[in-house]
């Protein structure tokens, strides 16, 4: 890790904790904080007990980011720190899955990685919010159309109005993933999610994913 980090803080706590990151931070370190904001948000207590530094691998890059959590403020920023309390090896693109066990404190590791796979919310909400925060992305289709495979058979959601359109299709959950943030838009690609459109309307929908996935 550099030997000097700037933190900014949050203008506000969100649920149970405040998440504090670096100045220009990296994509883990940005998906990282955008989870724990995600999981503070759903589940109250996601982070609360939890004390100690925690690093977190990607189980098939180089990257790493380390998790500090002391007085209900979690501080991510890039780089492994020396002797943390715990490690954990995840799958960045599996909704942090661990690849591996973790080592160091067990109980801070368990901790950390339920906060990390915070529940979904339903693929509608996470569709409407997806459309909401990525409305002004220039070459954005006026209409999102959204085919969600589900128990009951395929669920519809039209999110927009205007002239050009984009469909999405899959089963609820990876849907969820997708508009959420948790899972890569790309990588669901090769997961079975469908979508019709045109090479530049793909381009323009990747770069809201990202925005939806690392709160950029």
């Amino acid at each position: 890790m550099t030997e000097s980090t700037t933190m900014e803080a949050p203008p506000a706590r969100i649920g149970a904790a405040s998440i504090a990151v670096e100045d220009d931070p990296i994509p883990i370190v940005r998906l990282l904080a955008r989870t724990l904001r995600d999981a503070s948000a759903r589940v109250p207590d996601a982070t609360a007990g939890l004390e100690g530094t925690v690093v977190v691998r990607s189980h098939d890059t180089p990257q790493a980011a380390t998790l500090e959590f002391a007085h209900e403020v979690v501080k991510v920023s890039a780089g492994a720190l020396r002797d943390p309390g715990a490690t954990v090896t995840v799958d960045l693109n599996a909704r942090f899955a661990p690849s591996q066990e973790p080592v160091g404190d067990a109980g801070l590791a368990a901790g950390v990685l339920r906060a990390l796979r915070p529940p979904l919310p339903h693929w509608r909400d996470a569709a409407a919010r997806f459309w909401e925060v990525t409305r002004d992305i220039p070459g954005i289709p006026d209409i999102l159309v959204v085919d969600a495979d589900g128990p009951d058979g395929v669920e519809h959601g039209r999110y927009g109005e205007g002239a050009t359109s984009y469909l999405v299709a899959g089963s609820a959950d990876i849907l969820a993933g997708v508009f959420s943030g948790a899972d890569d838009f790309l990588a669901s690609l090769a997961a079975g999610v469908r979508v019709q459109g045109t090479l530049s309307q793909l381009s323009v929908m990747t770069a809201a994913s990202w925005r939806v996935r690392f709160d950029v």
